[in-house]
């Protein structure tokens, strides 16, 4: 091992060649956040207090609803990125890809059942 360069023991142990991808997607989720996450809040806001009828009549419009599932369905994506890069950042073995799997399926569960409820309260 006292015969290596420095470079041959890097060989091997360099860039997995995805980081440029998920920073890409974490700042491309991100700054869509930045825009939805208001629009939600007032929308959301609108129809907070009132009754079960009126909230369903509220998310019934095309507006409101389409807001509320592109902010589900982008935090879900943005979720995803960065939960998957903290387990892989320090949990290790095959608990590493059991968790990783785990919160796929969570966030793509969430998401779906986001989507259903507004689906089905804006048709």
């Amino acid at each position: 091992m006292a015969f290596l360069t420095d470079r041959k023991r890097a060989v091997g142990m360099g860039s997995a060649r995805e980081g440029t991808n998920r920073h890409w997607s974490m700042t491309v989720t991100s700054m869509a956040l930045l825009v939805l996450t208001p629009l939600f809040v007032l929308t959301f806001g609108a129809a907070l207090g009132g009754t079960q009828a009126e909230v369903a009549a509220h998310f019934a419009r095309p507006y409101p609803a389409l807001v509320t599932g592109l902010t589900l369905l982008v935090a879900a994506v943005h979720f995803k990125n960065g939960v998957r890069m903290m387990i892989e950042d320090y949990v290790h073995g095959f608990a590493r890809e059991f968790w990783i799997i785990a919160m796929t399926c969570l966030s793509y569960a969430l998401a779906a059942t986001g989507v259903f409820a507004i689906l089905k309260m804006a048709l």
